[in-house]
């Protein structure tokens, strides 16, 4: 197991990683990407523990993504299945088992104050923290793809599933974009990755 997480994870976070998951009686899987998530956990029918991760995830967000799984299980056990997947609960059993690994020997000193920041509350996915996110994009292999905040107003895009949208105003904190086939208005997060289309 410890040759396979030295892979994926940060040097000095693989004996803690592979101790908790030895702890837990965790089965992890590292697997292709899925546009939807970077995890998940579930228990299978048999009662066993299953921890799913993407491989293409670099080894900070592994490594994030990863504490979070193991958080759902723990926050389950300790709890009960009738909480809610990322209500209270999880965040303090979240916040708990990453907090040893928030130091300069693990993370990047630039990542350090977002992640700090990141884990006093918490949130379903760290792609929803727009800072945290872009700051861990710095570390993905280069790609084609865009931030929604950093193309021009009215600019066509399109997604992972082909769809094509035209960028519109900013609500808060998303985007409204327009589906060009459907007229249909959509919210997108400001660091969501997409292709800018050359007009």
């Amino acid at each position: 197991m410890k040759d396979i997480l030295k892979k994926y994870l940060p040097v000095n976070s693989v004996e803690p990683v592979s101790a908790l998951i030895k702890m837990n009686g965790v089965h992890l899987k590292i697997v292709n990407e899925r546009v939807t998530r970077h995890g998940d956990y579930r228990r299978m029918p048999d009662g066993s523990q299953q921890i799913t991760i993407n491989a293409n995830l670099n080894k900070y967000r592994f490594l994030i993504t990863t504490i979070h799984e193991i958080a759902h299980l723990v926050a389950f056990q300790k709890y009960g299945r009738h909480i809610k997947p990322h209500g209270d609960e999880w965040k303090h059993c979240f916040r708990s088992l990453m907090l040893p690994f928030i130091r300069p020997e693990i993370f990047p000193n630039s990542l350090l104050p977002l992640i700090a920041n990141h884990f006093r509350n918490p949130r379903a996915s760290s792609d929803t923290d727009a800072r945290l996110s872009v700051a861990l994009k710095e570390f993905d292999p280069q790609n084609d793809k865009n931030y929604i905040f950093e193309i021009p107003f009215g600019s066509l895009f399109k997604i992972h599933n082909g769809k094509t949208f035209k960028k519109g105003a900013r609500k808060i904190k998303r985007y409204e974009c327009l589906e060009v086939d459907t007229g249909k208005i959509y919210l997108f997060q400001p660091n969501a990755e997409v292709h800018l289309l050359k007009i």
